[in-house]
């Protein structure tokens, strides 16, 4: 029987699927996308949000491209949601791998839009969108937006790091944000700190995202098999670790 491989490299990469000239692109054609890709319990945008996170933290040139573009060409991605997503991924992977992110993105984009007829110009953020500007209400907000997040008390504003990263911007604001949904950035989230084999929050995001239901178990087991076939079995089976274990303390 003739694999259905090819057609499913085209539906997902927005591309022709490559010659298989080596074992790599063999396994990639046929495993990566023929397998992971087409597995049915996770929805493809999801799969996205994850293999972007993988690539952007790898520094990966021509992945970036290639899964940048697939995702803005298939639709399943709109233009803001991707630069919303970079503002997320900024936080938990750091700014200059965001900014390269960003600079992909707009450089696709505006290929995208000049090939139809358009100018491929982004309207400016309105000064509203940035939140409340009464510190004392943001940090409240932040308090607020933390524990519902993470299920857990929030910590006491006692250093720069907790006062003004964490309850003021990450969670006073970038949580907050309207352009992605919380189940959206709990995958992007739960990515990134597994990505950065960060064990504290990737147990505390891990634990939240399957205890508040945002994620499923199924789809936790997906992120799992995701994110080991772009950051690699060893960062996944590190995850799969942590999972398995919240899942357990759930009762489950």
């Amino acid at each position: 029987m003739e694999s259905l491989a090819p057609a499913t490299y085209s539906e997902i990469m927005m591309a022709d699927p490559p010659a298989v000239t080596t074992p790599f692109v063999d396994a990639q054609r046929d495993f990566l996308v023929g397998q992971v890709w087409s597995r049915p319990g996770l929805s493809r945008r999801n799969r996205r949000w994850v293999t972007l996170t993988c690539v952007g933290a790898a520094d990966a040139q021509q992945p970036i491209e290639d899964h940048v573009r697939a995702a803005l060409t298939s639709g399943d991605i709109d233009i803001n949601e991707m630069l919303e997503f970079v503002l997320h991924f900024a936080v938990y992977n750091g700014w200059p791998k965001a900014s390269h992110l960003e600079g992909v993105i707009r450089r696709q984009w505006a290929t995208m839009e000049i090939a139809e007829g358009r100018s491929g110009a982004l309207t400016a953020p309105d000064q509203a969108s940035l939140g409340p500007n009464d510190w004392d209400e943001r940090i409240a907000r932040g308090i607020k937006e933390f524990t519902d997040v993470n299920l857990i008390n929030a910590p006491k504003p006692e250093t720069p790091y907790i006062h003004a990263g964490i309850l003021n911007f990450v969670f006073g604001h970038v949580w907050q944000r309207p352009g992605l949904t919380r189940r959206d950035r709990r995958f992007i989230t739960v990515a990134s700190v597994a990505v950065c084999d960060s064990l504290i929050p990737l147990q505390s995001h891990t634990g939240s995202a399957l205890e508040s239901g945002d994620i499923t178990k199924a789809e936790m087991d997906e992120v799992v098999l995701q994110l080991s076939a772009y950051s690699g079995f060893a960062k996944g089976e590190a995850l799969h670790a942590v999972a398995e274990d919240a899942w357990a303390r759930l009762g489950n």
